[in-house]
This record gives C-alpha cells, sequence and structure tokens, in this order.
C-alpha cells in the first residue's frame, strides 16, 4: 500500500471528486465555481487515485478553503485530515493569519480537531445546515 501524496492541481481535477461526494444527484458542469479559476486546488492522491481534492481563496491575509470533498469509497479513512492538514501548513507557510470555511454542521467536529471555532450561528443553504468556522494562526 503506498502512502497518499498531496500536489497542487488543475481546478477541473477537482469537479468529479466534489460531484462523487457533495451533489451525486447534480451534473459534473454544476460543479464548477465562478471562482475556481482564482484560487489554488490540491488533490490527495492515493494508489495513483485522485481521492480528495480541496479548493484554496487567499485574500492577504486570510484564507478561505471550499469544497473539501473525499471519494464516497474513501471516507473515514484519514484522507480528508491528511488533506487539510496540508492545507493549514501550506497557509501558515505562505503567512496566512486567518483561515476559515463554511462547514457542513454535520462535520463541525471534525474542524474542531484542527482547532477551529464556530463563528455566528448556523444557517441554511440548498436545505444544508453550514455554520462559519475560522481558524487563526
Amino acid at each position: 500500500m503506498t502512502n497518499p501524496s498531496i500536489e497542487q492541481i488543475f481546478p477541473a481535477l477537482t469537479w468529479r471528486i466534489r460531484q462523487l461526494a457533495m451533489y451525486p444527484e447534480k451534473e459534473i458542469t454544476d460543479m464548477e465555481l465562478a471562482e475556481d479559476w482564482d484560487g489554488m486546488h490540491f488533490g490527495l492522491y492515493y494508489e495513483h487515485e485522485l481521492t480528495a481534492v480541496v479548493s484554496l481563496f487567499i485574500s492577504g491575509t486570510t484564507a478561505q478553503f471550499r469544497k473539501m470533498a473525499v471519494l464516497p469509497s474513501d471516507q473515514r479513512k484519514g484522507f480528508g485530515f491528511q488533506l487539510l492538514s496540508y492545507v493549514i501548513n501550506y497557509c501558515k507557510e505562505q503567512g496566512i493569519q486567518l483561515l476559515w470555511c463554511n462547514a457542513r454542521v454535520d462535520a463541525v467536529e471534525f474542524y474542531k480537531k484542527f482547532g477551529f471555532i464556530n463563528i455566528g450561528e448556523p444557517y441554511l443553504r440548498n436545505q444544508i445546515a453550514y455554520i462559519k468556522m475560522e481558524l487563526t494562526f
């Protein structure tokens, strides 16, 4: 078994993973974010297959990550943890002071493991409950 590797990837490579993991009922053409071409995208490869993705958008010393997704067949194997750890370390190296996301409420405990804290109150978007979470460095 090979260790996962993480590298920067082309934005369009994120779309299939986003669809399979987060929006299986939607078309792959619905997966592109208007901001995708302005962001950075990281992919975790496991046994030579793109298995997890995340998109990072940096503005000054603040960064937001969006659309972190792991293939359904590979969830709960630690790949999301490894990918977010990589993004956090990358942000620290870039001098980012605040990293934030709009987390699905059912994933809050996952983000708390990294030190993220809830900001504000949960809200609904497309029948899914989210809450803003932040990590300061």
